[in-house]
């Protein structure tokens, strides 16, 4: 209970100033349709009718809620309508995009560390390829990955690779770099080959920096999977330009919190498999 209830009450908080807000950035909307209609409303009148609106400026939550409930289950998974079929969509793409990212982050780490001249090359071009915004190069990677011939899934997958990768590069050259002198000069003193070295130090070091790095990519591999299929026919970023073209504000904000209950149950996904690593391994409990 006492780590629940500091949960519960920021929680309790956040609704609440979200209420305020909700008055206040759809009451202009609901004064200015009673000045239309010649008369005027009253503030016990006002905030229902703020929350209530079709479509608001700013949705209140229970509108979120009952948008997110219908179009989950109250939809049939197969409909173009659920959410849980262009949830899906994306979360292929971005699973895959993870994977691929992960994959060559760790490689890349791997080289870094043991290469001086990949070390003194690839870190910096790697550091700057993240200063591109994702949103300008989504476009010119979807056209040449369409030139390639490659589906839709493919392509969203390598633009959440390319956000995936870096935070794991840096987190494993930190890891695999943290043995500190005394334990490399042991191992020395012991005859390890650099292949035990890496595996029975280098590796199990790295492991706590390469699953803090891990949560951070894959919220990011989310992240370019939905600015992906902003041109997509199907997945929560197309659902997110569709809202938008339409104005329905309820249709974005849900799709936004099963974008976010995505990330957060994929973070506790590796939070559970790090627990796990780490214990059979020793370094927890």
């Amino acid at each position: 209970m006492k780590r629940v209830l500091p949960v519960l009450v920021v929680i309790g908080l956040i609704v609440a100033v979200w209420y305020a807000a909700v008055v206040w950035m759809n009451a202009p909307w609901v004064r200015d349709q009673a000045a239309r209609a010649g008369g005027t409303v009253s503030f016990a009148e006002l905030v229902p009718a703020t929350m209530n609106l079709e479509r608001p400026v700013l949705p209140a939550p229970h509108q979120v809620v009952v948008e997110l409930v219908k179009a989950t289950l109250g939809t049939a998974p197969t409909s173009k309508r659920s959410l849980i079929y262009h949830g899906w969509i994306t979360l292929s793409a971005t699973m895959l995009g993870f994977v691929i990212g992960t994959g060559l982050g760790g490689l890349l780490a791997v080289g870094i560390v043991y290469n001086r001249a990949m070390d003194m090359s690839v870190l910096p071009w790697a550091i700057a390829s993240q200063m591109v915004p994702i949103v300008a190069l989504a476009p010119m990677l979807a056209a040449i990955m369409s030139t390639l011939g490659a589906s839709a899934l493919v392509t969203k997958a390598v633009i959440s690779a390319y956000l995936s990768f870096f935070p794991v590069v840096v987190g494993m050259v930190k890891g695999l770099r943290s043995p500190d002198a005394m334990q490399l000069d042991l191992l020395r003193t012991y005859a390890a080959s650099g292949g035990a070295t890496f595996w029975k130090l280098r590796l199990p070091a790295s492991m706590p920096y390469f699953f803090a790095s891990a949560k951070v990519g894959i919220a990011a591999s989310l992240v370019g999977a939905i600015v992906a299929e902003l041109n997509q026919p199907a997945g929560l970023g197309a659902r997110l330009l569709q809202g938008s073209y339409y104005g329905q504000t309820v249709q974005i904000w849900s799709a936004l919190f099963l974008s976010a209950i995505l990330a957060a149950a994929m973070v506790m996904a590796i939070a559970a498999v790090e627990r796990g690593t780490l214990v059979r391994m020793g370094m927890a409990r």
